[in-house]
Formats: structure tokens, C-alpha cells, sequence
């Protein structure tokens, strides 16, 4: 098998058969088969493995196969070549499923099973919309594949507070809660790591991580994509649910934490589920959502819909570290840029020694993550311009993971998280008491009937994202 060193934790998982539901997918093609066959080249993958994907349709193994290879053609090159691709695809099988009926896919677990040898586990990846993890999680039950097994499910978990609980009712009727994995890309970055790391291995950054010094927090996701192509989810779920009560909650977690007493997986999920029982229920006025022009033209979609293509909150955690400090929110699809960024806005400082008026620019001082792979942080600060008087400029140093550790040891996100489930490790993972809480907390809103405003593709969303934020002012580095 070709293998590579890895930065990240090198322990094999035992040996494994690899239930891919949604196999013919979207996200299996862009992330879950290319992220399984670099697991593999990685040495990261079990000693002994099978795949086998399903789906609603019946196709053959050789159909599947085909097109997991042109899913890892480009991982390939990087990795192996096509003699490692081919062995990979002989790892892998296809049978058919339906709610109800899994006869197929019973009998090729069995089979690929038996050519792994002894009690393999059982990984079952829900790469399916949320509506059909009830059925899967009942027809593995009655099958008799919920043994020896854990099971991903993709987000978001659930559509509500009352859906929530039903699934995870659901779910624990069949799995341990050690055995389910709801996963989360975003935890999986490297990226959103490193803002555990900066703020406990650095003495200089978690005395100021406090209502004391930070005037407010920004998290950012903008996207300049539309949703062609994902026009059924995008009609059922929306920008709020989709990436805020999911996304960008998990990030707000991680920067909101009190000092977990350990990183493994009890103490700091923990202290992020403090962080959401310290939410505050979201109110209406606290939300704008919009939608671009020309969404309702989009194939698939309704000509009368008010899904919502853009969303930005206004959130608060009442607690002693963060009483006070709002924390601004904003996603949509067909915006001016693409990033994922959080900005740590530090409160601004007495400046009557300064001419401000013959200084260039005004605002807050803080720290940049972007969370984007590789990412970086930056620190934004005031400096003194050359020349004889004292006027102050913008200055920023940064650091970039690229440029000083490079990018060749990396795992993606969904790469480290599906290892992370193969060995049990929950870290990065949400639990069911933090998951209801932030359905508990977005219910007000998901309740109301807030106005769904139209906004320009390529804008920065609805005019009345700018009210949500003043005085304050909406930034990313580029501006916006």
C-alpha cells in the first residue's frame, strides 16, 4: 500500500467495512471517496477495509467503481498514480437499499465482512439528506448492522427543537450516544483547531479573551456560489439552518469556552455545551434574512419561495467571560467574496493623544482567523506612519499555516473527522444535548415570520444586515 507520513495521529483503527449511504451523491464524489482513498495512500486507514456504498438505485459494482474513480482522479495523481487507484477500487462493492429493505446490502456487508475476516466494525456514513435518517437507523436495526457499529450522520441534525428530539430518540433506541457521530466539517479544519491552541498554549491571548477587552466577535462565511444543484435541500433547510444553527454555532463554541481541564473528548464538549446553555434565545429582531435575485428562477425552486438564500444574527452569551459582547453571525450564497473568517474585535482604547482626524481609517483593533484551508491568523492593529507628524495607519502581521508548516502532512476536514470516528474519537464531534440546545435557542426565530428581503447577487446581502451591527461595522480583510 503507498503510504506518507502524517502530522496527525498515526494509530491505525482496527479493521473496518465502511457503509457509504448516498454513495452516488454529491458529497460522496467531492469528499468522501477522494477523502477515504487519501486516508488509505495516508496509512491512515485500517490494516483491513472494505467500502461498500448504497443508495435508492440499483447500479453495479463495476458502475460504482467507475465512478469512484473519476471522484480520486485528482487525488490520484498526487498520490499513487492510477495502479493506486485501482487498487483502491477493488475494495469497494455496491448494493441497492430501501427504507424497509436492506436484503442487498445485508448480504454485501456479510460478504465484505468475511473477506476482511474475524468481527470487523461497522462505520455507517448517512451522506443523505436529514428527512432520511429515521428510515436508514430503523432498517439498520431490524437488519441487525447496528452492532459493532458507530455511525455518522451529516448535519444539519434534525430541522427544529421537536425534530431534534424525536431523531435523537430515534437514534439512541438503536446506538449508544458513544457510538454516534454528528459530524461537523468546520470542526474538522485545522484551522478551527488552532484557536484552541492559540488561546491555551499562548499566555499572551486568554487574559484578553473576556467582556473586558473584546468589544464584539464576527463570524463570517460568505460564499459567491449559487445553489444549483442542491435546489431540493436548499428549499427544505435555508442559510439559517444550514449554516448557522449548525457551522457557525460549533465555531462559536470553540471561541467561547471556558479552559477545558483536558482536549479529550468529555472535557471539551463540556465546555461547549456551557457555551450553548449560556446562550441567550435569539430574537427576531436580533435576524435578517434575505434572498438573491434570481434564486426563484433557479431549477427546482418554487416561483413563489421565501427560502432564505442569507442570513445574519445578532447573538448573546450570558455569562461571566462574555456578558455583554455580541456576537455577529452572516452567511449567503452569491456574495461579493468567498471566505470563512472570525474577527476578535478588541474594545478601542482612549486616543485624545492622537489626531484622529489626520489619521488614515478608524475602528477596532483584533484578531483575524481565516478558517479556510490552509488558513491563517492575523493580528490588525493602529501604527504610527512615516514622516513627521503622528498619523496613524493600519498595519497587520500575520501568520500562515502554509508558509510555515506547509500543507503536504494535512488532512482535510472530513478526511480527519472519518478517521477520528474509525478510532472512536469523539472530540470533534456534537452531542445531543448541545445540539438540541441550539435548536432550543434558534426556535424564536424559526417560529416567527421574519421578512425574507431581496439582495443583489455579489452584494454583501440585504440593506438591513448594516442596522443589525451598528454602530458597529460589518469587516473582512478585504472590507465590505
Amino acid at each position: 500500500m503507498p503510504g506518507v507520513e502524517s502530522s496527525v495521529r498515526a494509530s491505525r483503527p482496527a479493521d473496518h467495512v465502511i457503509v457509504l449511504f448516498g454513495a452516488r451523491g454529491d458529497l460522496a464524489r467531492r469528499k468522501l471517496l477522494p477523502g477515504l482513498f487519501h486516508l488509505w495512500t495516508a496509512g491512515l486507514m485500517p490494516e483491513q477495509f472494505r467500502i461498500v456504498g448504497t443508495g435508492r438505485k440499483a447500479i453495479s459494482t463495476d458502475d460504482f467503481r467507475a465512478l469512484a474513480r473519476e471522484a480520486v482522479k485528482d487525488v490520484a495523481r498526487a498520490n499513487g498514480g492510477d495502479r493506486a487507484a485501482r487498487q483502491f477500487e477493488r475494495t469497494l462493492t455496491y448494493a441497492p437499499s430501501q427504507a424497509g429493505d436492506a436484503k442487498e446490502l445485508t448480504a454485501a456487508v456479510e460478504h465484505a465482512s468475511a473477506e476482511v475476516g474475524g468481527e470487523p466494525c461497522r462505520l455507517h456514513y448517512l451522506s443523505v439528506p436529514p428527512g432520511a435518517f429515521a428510515g436508514i437507523a430503523e432498517t439498520l436495526g431490524e437488519a441487525g448492522l447496528a452492532e459493532r457499529s458507530r455511525v455518522i450522520l451529516e448535519k444539519p441534525f434534525g430541522e427544529d427543537l421537536a425534530s431534534a428530539r424525536r431523531l435523537n430518540r430515534l437514534i439512541h433506541g438503536l446506538f449508544d450516544e458513544s457510538q454516534i457521530f454528528r459530524i461537523d466539517h468546520f470542526l474538522g479544519k485545522e484551522a478551527v483547531q488552532n484557536v484552541l491552541a492559540l488561546r491555551f498554549a499562548n499566555g499572551m491571548f486568554e487574559p484578553v479573551w473576556n467582556h473586558n477587552h473584546v468589544d464584539h466577535v464576527q463570524i463570517d462565511a460568505p460564499e459567491t456560489l449559487s445553489v444549483s444543484g442542491r435546489e431540493g435541500f436548499y428549499e427544505e433547510t435555508g442559510a439559517f439552518r444550514d449554516m448557522i444553527v449548525t457551522h457557525l454555532y460549533q465555531v462559536l463554541g470553540f471561541l467561547a469556552m471556558e479552559p477545558p481541564t483536558s482536549l479529550d473528548p468529555a472535557p471539551l464538549v463540556d465546555e461547549q455545551a456551557k457555551v450553548f446553555r449560556s446562550m441567550l434565545p435569539l430574537k427576531p429582531e436580533d435576524v435578517v434574512f434575505g434572498q438573491y435575485e434570481g434564486y426563484r428562477e433557479e431549477e427546482g425552486v418554487a416561483p413563489d419561495s421565501n427560502t432564505e438564500t442569507f442570513a445574519a444574527v445578532r447573538c448573546e452569551i450570558d455569562n461571566w467571560r462574555w456578558a455583554g459582547v455580541p456576537f455577529f453571525m452572516r452567511t449567503g450564497k452569491r456574495m461579493a467574496t468567498r471566505r470563512q473568517v472570525v474577527t476578535i474585535a478588541f474594545r478601542e482604547p482612549p486616543r485624545r493623544m492622537f489626531d484622529m482626524e489626520t489619521s488614515a481609517g478608524d475602528g477596532h483593533d483584533g484578531l483575524v482567523f481565516d478558517l479556510a484551508d490552509p488558513g491563517g491568523i492575523s493580528a490588525q492593529f493602529w501604527a504610527k506612519l512615516p514622516g513627521p507628524t503622528m498619523r496613524l495607519g493600519r498595519a497587520r502581521m500575520s501568520f500562515s499555516f502554509a508558509d510555515s508548516f506547509g500543507t503536504d502532512r494535512a488532512l482535510e476536514a472530513y478526511e480527519r473527522l472519518i478517521h477520528d470516528a474509525m478510532l472512536g474519537d469523539r472530540t470533534l464531534f456534537t452531542r445531543a444535548d448541545g445540539i438540541e440546545r441550539t435548536w432550543e435557542v434558534s426556535q424564536p426565530v424559526l417560529d416567527a415570520d421574519v421578512p425574507v428581503l431581496p439582495y443583489a447577487p455579489g452584494s454583501w446581502g440585504p440593506d438591513a444586515v448594516r442596522d443589525l451591527i451598528a454602530p458597529r461595522q460589518w469587516r473582512l480583510p478585504e472590507g465590505s
